[in-house]
């Protein structure tokens, strides 16, 4: 019912994931113009209840709006008098409107300027070493972990031998905004940021050798940008025990005098104000991504070791904050078209950063009762099976020769291209 960048990336999806849908634009004008785009519209006013009947909204699959918060209530509410049982998102921009939104009828409400922040959090580092469980499939668990200042820098993932020892299957390797799917001459640097899948158990006997969070406590983690994301950044590391400097040029945005610097970060004296020298790890909220480029090459030439962490708002620039000297990137329209296609009922989609998302999927007819082997899946589409999902277990990491049952599902780690080319051939 709202078409933004969020929007036009669940569509995206949707496309992808071969769902039929419609978009409804009160504005002729504007419905032409999307028309033309190539867009399916229809014209009708959000707050008119017969709008949702020409939809047909008592048969839709799903309802999403991602207005703001008084529009969606507004369309939660108009689509309850035609429809009590159809499933329906709404985004909310402030903590406030979450219940009003589930009163107003909505059967999830996401806010996603905090999931934004915990995506943006969960790729800190900041000088620990601890395995960080960063999504679930059943009791599979996928984690994130640094190997800088552990004896497993310099050493290939056979050497390391974390699978013989501890249980943990390395899936890849991310290094500075470059993902390299596992093998065994992978060689890891200080740079190196695992991911890892294994059982509860393995991860503990993961963190039980080599968790050192000695260092997050000592040097705070610079957020630039005091807004929605930005202050949510903070929440997220303080729930985490990290210590923080927000660098904000507003005044009346600055909350805590001891956390803000207020300033602006293009300006060398602002940054040394905050640490900037002494920072391992750089987080980028702007809303603007012109500059987020611009402070992302800024802040790589002033600390060539640090972790720099940035917010991208539109997906054509992922790739220039990455060749600008970005670690990890994360985009707020491909995190909020996850979260809605997750709640549509699509099974588990995780996005690890831009570029990279482990999905669950059943065993598509082509592949049952063949083995990996003879699928040949990462040749033909880039995409690898990292765990096969049966009634009875979970096979981390299987054998080439395992066979796939029709009701097995299909874990599987890939880029948004590697993962087109799966579903259009399967």
């Amino acid at each position: 019912t709202h078409y933004d960048l969020v929007t036009q990336s669940l569509i995206e999806k949707l496309k992808q994931y071969d769902y039929a849908y419609v978009l409804i634009i009160p504005d002729l004008t504007e419905a032409l113009r999307l028309h033309d785009l190539g867009y399916k519209v229809m014209v009708g006013n959000l707050d008119d209840p017969r709008t949702y009947q020409l939809a047909r909204v008592h048969q839709a699959l799903f309802v999403a709006t991602t207005a703001n918060d008084q529009v969606n209530a507004n369309v939660a509410f108009t689509v309850r008098e035609i429809s009590e049982t159809v499933k329906m998102l709404g985004t909310a921009n402030a903590t406030a409107s979450v219940d009003l939104l589930e009163l107003a009828g909505c059967s999830y409400v996401i806010q996603l300027a905090e999931m934004m922040a915990s995506s943006l959090v969960r790729q800190v580092v900041n000088g620990r070493t601890s395995a960080h469980v960063i999504g679930k499939f059943d009791e599979l668990l996928i984690a994130e972990a640094s190997v800088r200042g552990t004896d497993l820098v310099n050493k290939t993932l056979q050497e390391s031998q974390l699978r013989e020892q501890l249980g943990v299957n390395v899936l890849g390797v991310w290094s500075r905004g470059t993902f390299e799917l596992a093998n065994p001459a992978t060689r890891l640097s200080e740079h190196s940021i695992l991911i890892m899948a294994g059982t509860r158990d393995h991860i503990s006997r993961y963190n039980a050798l080599y968790r050192d969070d000695a260092l997050s406590h000592i040097t705070p983690v610079i957020i630039i940008g005091g807004g929605r994301v930005g202050r949510a950044v903070a929440r997220n590391l303080t729930e985490r025990g990290m210590d923080y400097r927000i660098i904000e040029k507003a005044p009346e945005r600055i909350r805590d005098p001891q956390k803000y610097v207020l300033g602006d970060a293009a300006e060398l004296e602002v940054l040394e104000i905050a640490g900037i020298q002494n920072a391992t790890s750089i987080i980028i909220t702007t809303h603007d991504d012109d500059m987020n480029v611009y402070l992302t090459i800024y802040c790589r030439r002033l600390c060539p070791d640090a972790q720099i962490i940035s917010r991208a708002n539109l997906e054509r620039n992922i790739a220039t904050l990455h060749r600008a000297g970005a670690d990890f990137v994360m985009s707020y329209a491909s995190t909020g078209a996850t979260a809605i296609i997750n709640s549509i009922g699509r099974d588990n989609i995780l996005l690890m950063a831009e570029g990279l998302a482990i999905f669950e999927i059943l065993t598509p007819d082509k592949m049952v009762g063949k083995t990996l082997k003879q699928c040949d899946i990462r040749a033909k589409t880039g995409c690898t099976v990292v765990a096969v999902h049966t009634d009875t277990s979970v096979i981390s990491m299987p054998d080439p020769d395992t066979h796939l049952s029709a009701n097995a599902r299909l874990i599987i780690i890939g880029t948004p291209e590697a993962e087109e080319n799966f579903l259009r051939q399967y």
